[in-house]
């Protein structure tokens, strides 16, 4: 992925410790999905009346909503031990199985990004899961035998941008799968303004909303935005945070007031110019713009969907109307009679 992506570049082990300073701690605090936090309260405090573990989850949807932030709040308040890792880090079935033979009795394992779980690692979470025992093969070839181990009741939450990719036996035994849904305007706008009074920044009403505009529906980016707008306004500002200063901060961000960045802008610029608005295969316009094919579906893809600027269609992705206005251009004819939405 390239390191000019201001809005969904995978944060580094600096600004991933910081972001963590942000987090909120329980579902009180946690700002949005008010309906999957309601339905989260009613299974812990079930699993708290049965004197069990959480019941495993499954979370979906986009980069930076808050995935791995409610798998954290669900084992504190639970009173478990919260043990994280990520489907790409765990390479062989032992590296899986040393992790489950060391949990304790209602511990939380978080596995980020399960839809790139190897094969072989995700079946040994199948008995794992479902009956809390561990398979192991001891030794090879004809003289190989299996020996079962018991685990303690334990919770398994997974995390997921591609629920698709997760296999159908191992999406059955999560108890409860959520889809995690962008955020709404005044929603990231509270969490604007929370990130900012933990982080000390001054930041007015209007600065706050400026801010949470151009967010794409992504506590992650609000937070990201919010950091850069800081730097602006402590370098040409004098520190204070106010409309004025954050939209000329994200301009100089190059973030647009529908909060597109310049690889937004160059995804759609290529439609338009390079393949004449479309279609164009998904991996033919990730090579013309310099990004990986998973990133473009995964990262961008996502918002310019949701947004309109972008239809996806059986034979590849098209510009919309409403990208070629949205860059200035003008829209072709055929556009205006309905080839284009």
């Amino acid at each position: 992925m390239r390191e000019d992506g201001l809005l969904v570049s995978r944060p580094g082990p600096e600004e991933a410790a910081f972001e963590a300073g942000l987090r909120p701690v329980s579902l009180e605090e946690f700002v949005g999905q008010d309906e999957l936090k309601e339905r989260l309260s009613i299974l812990i405090e079930a699993a708290r009346g049965r004197g069990e573990p959480l019941d495993h989850v499954l979370f979906s949807g986009p980069p930076g909503l808050g995935k791995t932030t409610l798998a954290a709040i669900l084992a504190d308040s639970m009173g478990a031990q919260f043990r994280a890792t990520s489907g790409p880090a765990l390479e062989r079935a032992g590296d899986v199985a040393a992790i489950l033979s060391n949990l304790q009795r209602g511990d939380v394992m978080f596995i980020d990004e399960v839809h790139r779980l190897p094969r072989a690692v995700e079946e040994i979470l199948y008995s794992a899961m479902e009956d809390f025992q561990l398979d192991i093969v001891v030794g090879k070839g004809a003289g190989a035998s299996s020996i079962r181990l018991p685990l303690p009741p334990f919770t398994l939450i997974g995390a997921t941008t591609r629920v698709g990719r997760v296999s159908a036996p191992l999406r059955d035994r999560f108890g409860y799968v959520a889809r995690i849904d962008y955020y709404r305007p005044e929603e990231l706008e509270a969490i604007v303004q929370r990130s900012a009074r933990l982080m000390g920044i001054p930041v007015d009403r209007e600065g706050g909303r400026a801010i949470s505009q151009r967010s794409r529906g992504t506590p992650r980016i609000a937070n990201r935005l919010l950091r850069r707008v800081r730097d602006f306004a402590a370098v040409r500002a004098g520190g204070v945070i106010d409309a004025a200063i954050a939209e000329q901060a994200l301009e100089v961000f190059e973030v647009d007031h529908a909060g597109l960045d310049q690889v937004d802008r160059a995804i759609l610029e290529a439609v338009i110019h390079k393949f004449d608005g479309g279609p164009v295969g998904l991996s033919t316009l990730a090579i013309a713009v310099s990004e990986e094919t998973q990133t473009v579906e995964d990262a961008y893809e996502p918002f310019l969907l949701q947004m309109g600027f972008l239809q996806r269609t059986p034979r590849g992705r098209i510009a919309t109307a409403l990208a070629y206005r949205h860059l200035g251009l003008e829209v072709p004819a055929p556009a205006e009679q309905g080839k284009l939405l």
